[in-house]
């Protein structure tokens, strides 16, 4: 921080991020434990390090979110995270705003194919991580059917991280960027917004329709 001090600071871009798939109780209070301290409290302790430098300079902070904050599809665990990270960034938008420090979210859809963030699920290396209570419930079948969904999701992400990464560099360079940049295809945005602005039970019957295709 001493030498930033001398020669300025700019931008924070908070990056790092981790996902997984697995229902509620396949998944150990440790990995729940892992996945809030690096995509959640990762960005905090990097942003509450950096943020005398950011008021000093009225820089930017740019958080990397997801369209995932707003519904999950097999990987709550992830959804959770970038829900939090959200509010986060809300409050701290609007802190940062009689500094003339610029809070930013981007929220990139399914990009898969574009980043090693999720590799494909597999079901038997899933299989044998449950407990013994989760086995007595879950047939391995079921586990390969939401592997199988999964992974099919995972194929159908876009190629195009330079779309995201675009988005990143207006949100640090621009007079006026914004505070959230939805980075998605139009289907992407249709489900947010359905998942947004329609009551609860709209939600889950569209996202249980999708689960069972």
């Amino acid at each position: 921080l001493r030498h930033f001090s001398s020669i300025g600071f700019w931008g924070l871009v908070n990056n790092a991020g981790i996902s997984t798939f697995g229902e509620t109780g396949w998944l150990s209070i440790e990995k729940y434990e892992k996945f809030a301290d690096v995509n959640l409290l990762g960005s905090i302790r990097t942003t509450l390090a950096f943020l005398p430098l950011l008021r000093k300079y009225k820089g930017r902070i740019v958080f990397m979110s997801s369209i995932i904050a707003y519904f999950s599809l097999g990987n709550g665990i992830y959804s959770m995270t970038k829900a939090a990270i959200e509010r986060f960034c809300d409050a701290l938008r609007l802190e940062m705003k009689k500094f003339g420090v610029r809070v930013c979210i981007i929220q990139p859809g399914n990009y898969a194919r574009s980043t090693k963030i999720q590799p494909p699920v597999s079901a038997e290396e899933i299989w044998n991580e449950l407990s013994e209570d989760e086995k007595a419930v879950y047939s391995k079948e079921y586990i390969q059917e939401r592997a199988n969904f999964f992974n099919s999701i995972l194929s159908e992400g876009s190629a195009n991280g330079n779309e995201v990464v675009d988005a990143m560099v207006d949100a640090l360079m621009s007079p006026a960027p914004k505070a959230r940049y939805m980075v998605a295809k139009l289907k992407e945005k249709a489900l947010v917004f359905v998942c947004a602005l329609f009551p609860t039970v709209v939600m889950d019957s569209v996202l249980s329709y999708a689960l069972s295709k």
